[in-house]
C-alpha cells in the first residue's frame, strides 16, 4: 500500500500534546502507512511526526507582540505548503492557534489539501468575522466546548463537537500526603500552587506580581506553603531570576496535576491551565496580564463578559478573574486569602467547577476526532 502524506500542526505545547496523541490514534484507525510532517514540539517528535518546523516560532502572546513574528509565521506557512505539494498531501490536521493555521490553511485550499481543524478559532469571544474565513478554508471543524458547536453549525461550517481532551489526560499520580512527603510539604498546612503560563512572556508579565502577593501572604500567615509548578516546556532554571528574598516557594516540574490537586488554593494564568484546575476541582483565582497596547487593542474586540474559560463554560463568575490593571499583589492576596480562610467558600467553588467538568464531555476526545480525520481520509 503506497504511504499516505499528513500534514499535522501545533503552534503551542498544549497542541503538541493533543496532535501527538491524534497521531496514534490515526494509525490505530487507518493504519501503519501513514506519514506525518509538519509544526510541533517535542511530544509530537516522540510520535514520529517529521517535524518541518517548530512550535517556538510562532508562539507569541498578545496583538502587539505578535507583529514582529509575522514575516516568521509567513515563512512557516510558506515552507508548509511546499512541503504538502511536494509530498502529495492526502490531509492536514490543523491544531488550535488560527493565527497561524488559518494562514495555512489558505495555502492548502490553493494545492487542493482537504483540511480538518481541531480546536478551532475563537469566534464566540473575539473576531467573529473569522467564521467566514473557516468556511470558506476549512473541510470540517471539530469543536472541544459545548456552545461552539452550534456557532459554527448556524454558519455553515461541518462541525462536531468531540468534549475536551484534557477530561482524560488530567490526572493526579499521588495523593496529596504523598506529594507534600515527597517535597517537603506539611499536609496540614495550606498549601497555594501558582501556575504562571507556559510562555516567558506571560512569566514576565505574570510573575512579578504572584511573587509580590505571595509576600504578602507570607506576611499575614507564615504557615502558608507555596509551590510553583513549572510548565514541561521550560527548563529548572528558568525561574532563577525570578528570587523574592521574603518568601520561599518550591518549585516542581512534571508534577503540574499533583501540585493542582494537593493545593487549597491556586494562582493560575488565564488558558488551559484554569480547565486542568477545573478538572481536579481546585478553587482558584484567575490572573493576567498582556501589553499595554495588546489591552487596548483586545478591549475593543472581546465580546464575552468573562475572560477565563471556566466561566465562559459555566456562563457565570466561578472564579475571579484579575486581569490587566485588576491584577495587583494587594488583590490577589485578597481573593487568595479568602478562600483559603473560608471553608464554605471553597466548597461553592468546588461545585461550581464539578458543574464545569461536567460540560466538558465524558471522555475520549481525542479518539472521537481521530474517527473524524480518519473518515476524511
Amino acid at each position: 500500500m503506497t504511504e499516505k502524506q499528513i500534514l499535522i500542526s501545533a503552534g503551542e505545547a498544549s497542541s503538541d500534546m493533543y496532535a501527538a496523541r491524534l497521531v496514534t490514534a490515526l494509525r490505530e484507525r487507518v493504519g501503519k502507512d501513514l506519514r506525518f510532517f509538519g509544526m510541533g514540539g517535542p511530544r509530537m517528535a516522540e510520535a514520529g511526526v517529521e517535524l518541518i518546523a517548530d512550535y517556538h516560532e510562532v508562539a507569541v502572546v498578545g496583538i502587539a507582540e505578535v507583529l514582529h513574528k509575522i514575516p516568521t509565521v509567513i515563512g512557516v506557512q510558506n515552507r508548509l505548503k511546499r512541503e504538502a505539494k511536494r509530498r502529495n498531501t492526502a490531509l492536514a490536521v490543523l491544531v488550535d492557534s488560527p493565527g497561524t493555521h488559518l494562514g495555512v490553511a489558505r495555502r492548502m485550499k490553493q494545492i487542493g489539501v482537504p483540511v480538518g481543524y481541531f480546536i478551532g478559532p475563537q469566534i464566540w469571544a473575539w473576531r467573529a468575522g473569522r467564521v467566514r474565513t473557516v468556511k470558506r478554508r476549512v473541510n470540517r471543524m471539530v469543536v472541544i466546548f459545548p456552545f461552539e458547536e452550534k456557532i459554527y453549525r448556524d454558519a455553515g461550517v461541518p462541525v462536531s463537537f468531540v468534549g475536551h481532551p484534557l477530561v482524560d489526560l488530567v490526572r493526579p499520580n499521588m495523593t496529596s500526603a504523598e506529594f507534600a512527603a515527597r517535597h517537603k510539604l506539611d499536609a496540614n498546612k495550606p498549601i497555594v500552587t501558582i501556575l504562571p503560563g507556559s510562555r516567558a512572556n506571560e512569566i514576565r508579565q505574570n510573575y512579578g506580581t504572584i511573587l509580590s502577593a505571595c509576600e504578602r501572604l507570607k506576611r499575614g500567615n507564615c504557615s502558608i506553603q507555596f509551590v510553583l509548578a513549572v510548565a514541561p516546556n521550560l527548563s529548572a532554571d528558568f525561574f532563577s531570576t525570578y528570587v523574592n528574598d521574603g518568601v520561599a516557594i518550591k518549585q516542581v516540574s512534571g508534577a503540574t496535576y499533583d501540585a493542582l490537586a494537593a493545593a487549597d488554593c491556586a494562582i493560575v494564568a488565564s488558558g488551559t491551565a484554569t480547565i486542568e484546575a477545573a478538572l481536579l476541582g481546585t478553587p482558584m483565582v484567575v490572573i493576567y496580564r498582556v501589553s499595554p497596547v495588546s489591552a487596548f487593542i483586545l478591549g475593543r474586540m472581546i465580546r464575552t463578559p468573562f475572560f477565563s474559560m471556566v466561566n465562559l463554560i459555566a456562563g457565570k463568575q466561578v472564579v475571579r478573574e484579575l486581569i490587566q490593571d485588576d491584577f495587583t499583589p494587594e488583590a490577589v492576596e485578597s481573593e487568595v486569602r479568602g478562600l483559603l480562610e473560608s471553608s464554605s467558600a471553597r466548597h461553592e467553588m468546588k461545585t461550581s467547577l464539578a458543574e464545569v467538568r461536567a460540560k466538558l464531555g465524558p471522555g475520549g476526545a481525542i479518539e472521537r476526532a481521530a474517527d473524524i480525520f480518519a473518515q476524511m481520509l
